[in-house]
């Protein structure tokens, strides 16, 4: 058990642990005061040296609190001189333990969420400890009738930690995105803080270390070697009966019932109708004799023996041990435990074990009352003291200095001052949370976060994380994992919460990429559009929580068009197959034109020969000289040769080459194969040095060498792309080409 809050108490006051260094202890219990002094020899071993007990003379203490604090004063006071005589040297400081009949015990679970994926450090575990600590107090602060009711934390065990969400023993050194902790915390209502140290501070002595009963008992009855078995400790006491229980090497539940000892006694003064004072002199007496002789109030004289006393003592057993049995299995998630362990007195009453055995539903060897057998590293120097089941609480508030060192000190926090419980390991955070500093406050928080719909996906898109807080301890900034010390001033500025989520549709990543279609030769590559609760929205649209976007990943026939700045056409071919401008089409999808039918020529009609009337006419033969038309062409004069007429070499060029179509004989095709005509041509570039033929065409303009060049434009190869006509920038890609011209086109590194 570690207690609440990090530097050794005894090394900040110059105190070390030896022979002559010893520790007093106090047990202030509801019949008795017992006081012990000793001192720890290496790690495991605690000695002795003297111990007293003195009983109280009336009920100053009742079920474990302290009601008259002027008696239990005065008989503090007799316990320490006695003390003081013994051990030859004075006592100035004390260690106390208080009962667990006002405890307030809280398992909580809280998880940290790193900002990023960090290695787990000391600090964060504290944090995560502190933060446990907190939602504890809150959580009874919450339950209690009286808002403005003050509790202190005395101490709190991690029952299991938590690295990503998975349960690990140690979590130091791991990497992790978030850190979590099932915790146990313990906590005091104020006044009873405030009884004991004013009783304790009454007798001339200064508190140097506070727990509690049942923390200090199981310390030296379950050591931690025990702890992997689900063990239950009862100590059993004159006015409460404590419960602690252990499981998989933790302390998981405190607990604690207000009957004890004194319900035997109580018992005992209602049937022989005797005060408290003498019902408590018969218990003792019959345990150490057969019969005890008393006088009742009323004068009466009884002589009562062993078997009497037993038997009215058996229905408070009886009482007493159904409802410790009760309050095991309910701290126990409703399951018997694997043993049980008793100390303290009233656990020595006879029959107590074999009753709780029996409500437990184990065997008579697994509860057992634990005295010497735990007494084992504790040696006796002082003399005339047995070691019983009695001596384990009071050993254990001695060992418990070891460890917690702790006291209350006075700090301010933004100018206020606050009391807080200091262990040696105090820390800023501690003295945050007692000033009512809420989480939020000290430790920054995301924005609200934001969910919605992708193609039927759901998403959360997370908050930002808001500032820390700003921490100065006496006047320089540090930590909120800061030891404090007497009297310091705390400056804090309270941490902020981020911005809520946001998210823009263009920000979404299927909204980002792009479809490629080849249309009418040309490569052109789409953004994707996108319904957002089936309606179309551009990418400045700001998502809200629940919406439903949709990343359409096709287009119309038309709306390519449109996007392209192109007459609509009614019909395409799309992959040789006719679609019209409703069809949808997926990246990659290639558009054709739909070409004109050829004019089919019309059958020449047969004419049948008409006859020839003439013929048989008697013509005279006629002698005809040679066909003019057929005639050689006669050149030219010199003065024409400039003349475009059936000059080659003088008229324009109105015919283009295309490519050649091999010929057949009398085809009235020339040898060379190329067809003239006025139709379209092609023309030959120079692209990056590499002669180029373009396609057949009217007029050609830069985009068109894309169709008969290998260039990518889908993927850059460079900051941007290059593209010279002539040795010019070219910006418009419909920019006109020639015949004969030069192309330079790269990307620029």
């Amino acid at each position: 058990m570690s207690a609440y809050a990090g530097h050794a108490y005894n090394k900040r006051r110059g105190i070390h642990m030896s022979k002559d260094g010893y520790v007093f202890g106090l047990d202030i219990g509801t019949r008795s005061i017992v006081g012990t002094v000793g001192y720890r020899v290496g790690t495991d071993r605690f000695v002795v040296v003297a111990q007293v007990a003195v009983e109280h003379t009336t009920r100053a203490v009742i079920d474990g609190q302290i009601h008259d604090i002027p008696t239990v004063a005065r008989t503090i006071g007799q316990v320490k001189a006695k003390l003081e005589e013994k051990i030859g040297g004075d006592l100035r400081q004390v260690s106390i333990a208080a009962a667990g009949r006002v405890l307030k015990t809280k398992n909580v679970y809280v998880e940290y969420e790193m900002p990023s994926e960090a290695k787990v450090t000391q600090e964060h575990i504290h944090s995560l400890d502190s933060l446990a600590v907190e939602k504890a107090y809150e959580e009874i602060r919450t339950e209690t009738d009286h808002k403005d009711k003050h509790f202190y934390c005395v101490g709190y065990s991690p029952v299991k930690y938590y690295l990503n969400g998975y349960p690990m023993e140690m979590i130091e050194e791991h990497m992790a995105a978030s850190i979590g902790v099932e915790m146990i915390a313990t906590f005091l209502p104020d006044e009873v803080v405030e009884g004991l140290y004013a009783a304790v501070e009454a007798a001339g002595l200064q508190v140097v270390s506070l727990t509690l009963e049942p923390i200090a008992a199981i310390n030296i009855a379950i050591p931690e070697r025990f702890r992997l078995l689900n063990i239950a400790l009862v100590d059993v006491g004159a006015g409460t009966s404590d419960i602690s229980i252990v499981k998989d090497g933790s302390i998981i539940a405190f607990g604690m019932i207000p009957l004890a000892g004194d319900e035997i006694t109580e018992a005992i003064a209602r049937k022989f109708l005797v005060d408290f004072e003498m019902a408590e002199k018969i218990k003792k007496a019959t345990a150490r004799n057969k019969t005890i002789s008393f006088k009742n109030i009323m004068g009466e004289s009884y002589k009562v023996g062993y078997e009497e006393i037993r038997e009215t003592a058996e229905e408070a057993i009886r009482v007493i041990v159904e409802k410790v049995s009760e309050k095991i299995m309910e701290l126990n998630g409703g399951n018997s435990v694997s043993a049980v362990f008793v100390v303290g007195g009233g656990g020595k009453m006879p029959g107590f074990t074999e009753r709780m055995s029996e409500c437990l539903s184990l065997p008579e060897n697994r509860v057992s009352i634990r005295g010497a057998e735990v007494l084992q590293q504790v040696d006796f120097s002082a003399a005339g003291v047995k070691k019983d089941s009695t001596l384990v609480t009071p050993i254990g508030i001695c060992l418990e200095y070891y460890e917690q060192k702790g006291s209350f000190i006075h700090v301010k926090v933004n100018d206020e001052r606050i009391k807080l419980y200091d262990n040696g390991k105090a820390t800023i955070l501690d003295a945050c949370i007692h000033a009512g500093f809420a989480q939020s406050s000290l430790f920054p928080t995301r924005g609200g976060s934001l969910t919605y719909f992708v193609n039927g996906e759901e998403r959360v898109t997370r908050g930002r994380l808001g500032e820390a807080a700003e921490v100065m301890l006496n006047g320089k900034e540090t930590s909120l994992n800061e030891i404090v010390h007497e009297n310091d001033v705390i400056q804090i500025k309270a941490a902020t919460r981020g911005e809520n989520a946001s998210l823009t549709l263009g920000r979404i990543p299927e909204y980002r990429k792009e479809l490629q279609y080849t249309v009418f030769g040309k490569i052109v590559l789409c953004p994707v559009m996108a319904e957002v609760n089936d309606k179309s929205q551009k990418d400045s649209y700001v998502i809200r929580e629940g919406d439903r976007v949709k990343i359409l990943d096709t287009y119309s026939v038309q709306q390519l068009l449109e996007f392209m700045g192109r007459p609509v056409e009614d019909k395409v071919l799309v992959g040789g197959e006719e679609r019209d401008r409703n069809a949808r089409l997926k990246s990659g999808a290639v558009l054709e034109k739909i070409l004109p039918e050829p004019i089919k020529e019309e059958k020449k009609k047969t004419v049948q020969p008409v006859k020839n009337v003439m013929s048989d006419l008697a013509v005279p033969d006629i002698p005809l000289g040679p066909d003019p038309l057929l005639a050689p062409v006669r050149p030219l004069p010199a003065w024409a040769a400039d003349l475009p007429i059936n000059n080659p070499a003088a008229r324009p060029q109105q015919s283009v080459t295309v490519p050649p179509v091999f010929s057949s004989p009398g085809s009235g095709m020339g040898q060379t194969g190329y067809l003239t005509g006025g139709a379209g041509r092609r023309i030959r570039v120079k692209i990056n040095g590499k002669e180029v033929t373009l396609a057949e065409k009217r007029n050609h303009s830069f985009v068109d060498i894309f169709d008969v060049y290998p260039f990518d434009l889908t993927k850059p190869g460079g900051k941007r792309l290059i593209s010279k006509l002539n040795g010019r920038d070219v910006s418009d890609f419909t920019t006109a080409v020639h015949e004969d011209d030069s192309i330079d086109l790269y990307w620029e590194k």
